[in-house]
């Protein structure tokens, strides 16, 4: 993982039982990124479906590791990635791959970009927005549809177990990266969210956003 990045995207995404939507994101990925050198990344947690059996047929990188978390699983692609921009996106198909190049063109005065959903359809998303999201200059916190320049996200040392992705932001952040955001309406959300039901989905999001301004505030 050392020297100078090749220019180009690597896209980053975890998957956990995701084998009916891998395909078409790798496939719309490829799509979306047809001019541009790139490579897509998938990190598979143990999943019992044959995901990692599917992502091996159509990413250029697709390996397994054990059950650790969605943050723990991106930051592992992108110590993988050859290229010096990192795009992490999340492998449900509700961040449309199809914004990518747009997302890119805003990185020339930011070093991570955001891609904020219009409404946030948690109330534990929409405290940590108020909270966190102000810190971070993002109204989108949770959103894990980012691009990286890759130093940014690859260097990060992660301190808070499980944070959904935001403790990365939180590093970039503290350590003086230039975070911004572009605001996108985001398909309809599946019935059955990896995070679980809505009242375990908002009582983890509260936890990690505890966690994350923990981080925040008093690791350095």
């Amino acid at each position: 993982m050392n020297g100078e990045k090749q220019q180009g995207t690597s896209v980053v995404t975890t998957t956990w039982n995701e084998k009916e939507n891998i395909q078409e994101l790798i496939r719309r990925i490829h799509a979306a990124l047809k001019e541009i050198a790139h490579e897509v990344i998938v990190v598979d947690d143990e999943s019992t479906d044959g995901t990692l059996e599917v992502a091996k047929q159509y990413a250029d990188v697709a390996v397994g590791k054990q059950r650790e978390g969605q943050t723990k699983g991106l930051l592992y692609g992108a110590k993988l990635a050859k290229y010096s921009t990192v795009v992490t996106i999340d492998s449900d198909l509700e961040n449309p791959p199809e914004l990518i190049p747009l997302l890119l063109e805003k990185m020339d005065d930011n070093d991570v970009i955001v891609a904020s959903r219009r409404s946030l359809p948690r109330f534990s998303e929409r405290w940590a927005a108020k909270t966190l999201g102000k810190l971070c200059n993002t109204t989108d916190f949770y959103s894990n549809f980012r691009v990286y320049k890759q130093e940014a996200i690859s260097r990060v040392e992660l301190r808070c177990g499980e944070s959904f992705g935001g403790e990365l932001l939180v590093a970039a952040k503290k350590r003086g990266y230039r975070i911004s955001e572009v605001k996108y309406d985001p398909p309809p959300r599946r019935s059955n969210p990896r995070i679980g039901s809505s009242f375990r989905a908002n009582w983890r999001i509260n936890i990690a956003s505890i966690k994350c301004l923990f981080a925040y505030y008093l690791l350095k």
